[in-house]
């Protein structure tokens, strides 16, 4: 089941700081250290304080260049963060809206964003990304008004008493093939978008980025990159997620979705591995969504709410859950799902294929409706759209496992009536969770069973992935 977190305790925007010991009045602990040497410039800025820190609603955050004090970067607490702050108002883009909000720019998009977030006792600032550069020394200042903390006073940096610190001198090798995220700092970079804007667009051999256990919450997004691999120490220790979804960042006029937590566009031949992505939002909030040709999804686990996985373009998904809360596949590409797993309150798919593409191929996975009364795939009444209720939408179930579906199984299937006769809603061999076969008669009548022999070229065709993903055979690279 995926992770909520009730909204009052989701996020604190805090700032404020203080020498580290404590010495203007509360007991702080900074990371990196004051005077630290060597850090990573893709870095966040930690506080860990006695206890949790509360929200300033003013005040800067500034960052300056030792050598001039030239300002690098700056975080304004007096600009809110969202037209919904915590996710929780309207998912429709207001276009008259002329106020400004915290935004960044991740991987060439604009978003917005939290500057800083509460986890427990612990304060993250999140910079501007790629505003720290190699060979720097950089002084923090830290007006005592963005951050009121829990007991004691706390006076904040100023520039004649800053907090101080130096990058590495230089990056990664040139023609690195393989670089190393870690959380603490140990690595090459500190953050996965770090890496990530770091890797070539086009290398001639596969990038690896390794990413080490920890919970890295961040944004991730780009575009346009090929030969790619990610992949991280330990599926379940290592966690990377944001909240966001469509209230917190609504769609633009132009340009791809802003509301999941894990997101690229434009890319081929990607391949993630071994970690875990969470949305910690509720609404439409995908954990991942993939755009791009040639990608692979590998012990992979991902929960999200409203469409948790969007797929586009040709995705083979191996050995992986995804959780979610309705339409939690939002599929517009073509994927075959193996020996995976979904769970998902509502409809578990809304499979919107086009004439010309396969879907969502499922073989010898497992499908979990959570409420006990879950659908397969739903068409719902889109009339006055271009592809009114998807007449060529596509989900097949080969020798996959159900529970908590209804007898139905499929649907429901609204609006005026259409021709359904390219909707291809097919199961063979569906069973229960202990492996018996399930009764189907009650199906929708769209679906259709798949039987031995009459329907033996087609399962042999469904079972092949070449033949779902456009003649790619995908080849998964192991460590």
């Amino acid at each position: 089941m995926r992770i909520f977190l009730a909204l009052t305790t989701v996020l604190s925007v805090v700032g404020g700081a203080a020498p580290e010991g404590g010495s203007r009045g509360v007991d702080v602990q900074l990371y990196p250290t004051n005077g630290r040497q060597n850090v990573n410039p893709d870095a966040q800025l930690k506080l860990t304080f006695s206890s949790p820190p509360a929200i300033g609603s003013s005040g800067k955050i500034n960052v300056y260049d030792s050598e001039d004090n030239k300002l690098v970067d700056t975080l304004d607490f007096s600009i809110p963060f969202s037209p919904s702050p915590y996710g929780n108002g309207s998912t429709k883009a207001n276009y008259t809206d002329t106020t400004k909000y915290q935004t960044n720019i991740i991987g060439g998009l604009d978003f917005y964003f939290y500057p800083i977030i509460v986890r427990n006792n612990t304060a993250t600032i999140y910079l501007h990304n790629n505003k720290l550069t190699y060979g720097r020394t950089y002084l923090v200042e830290i007006e005592p008004s963005v951050l009121k903390p829990a007991r004691g006073s706390f006076s904040g940096f100023t520039l004649d008493r800053p907090w101080r610190f130096s990058t590495k001198v230089r990056g990664p090798r040139d023609g690195a093939t393989k670089v190393v995220v870690a959380a603490d700092g140990s690595g090459d970079f500190n953050t996965v978008q770090g890496a990530i804007d770091w890797a070539p667009a086009n290398p001639t051999k596969h990038t690896t980025i390794y990413i080490k256990n920890g919970n890295y919450e961040e944004l991730v997004f780009w575009q346009y990159k090929t030969n790619l691999v990610i992949r991280g120490q330990d599926r379940e220790k290592t966690i990377v997620g944001y909240p966001n979804n469509s209230a917190f960042n609504p769609p633009n006029r132009q340009g791809p979705s802003r509301r999941p937590a894990f997101s690229f566009r434009g890319s081929s031949d990607l391949q993630l591995s071994s970690f875990t992505i969470n949305n910690y939002y509720p609404g439409q909030a995908e954990a991942l969504l993939v755009d791009g040709v040639r990608t692979i999804l590998d012990h992979m686990t991902l929960n999200g709410a409203g469409d948790a996985l969007t797929t586009y373009g040709t995705t083979y998904v191996t050995d992986s859950k995804l959780t979610g809360t309705g339409d939690t596949v939002l599929g517009y590409g073509s994927v075959y799902w193996l020996r995976s797993r979904i769970e998902s309150i509502g409809p578990v798919t809304w499979t919107r294929t086009v004439q010309g593409i396969h879907g969502n191929v499922f073989v010898d996975s497992t499908i979990i409706g959570l409420e006990g009364n879950s659908t397969l795939a739903r068409l719902p009444d889109n009339s006055g759209g271009v592809m009114d209720n998807w007449p060529y939408a596509e989900m097949v179930l080969i020798s996959t496992k159900t529970g908590g579906i209804s007898a139905e199984g499929w649907g429901p299937v609204q609006g005026p009536p259409f021709d359904s006769s390219h909707v291809r809603f097919w199961e063979f061999n569906t069973m229960d969770l202990q492996g018996l076969p399930i009764d189907i008669s009650q199906r929708l009548n769209v679906s259709r069973e798949l039987t031995l022999p009459k329907d033996r070229k087609i399962l042999a065709e469904y079972k092949d992935p070449a033949n779902i993903l456009g003649g790619w055979r995908p080849v998964v690279l192991t460590a």
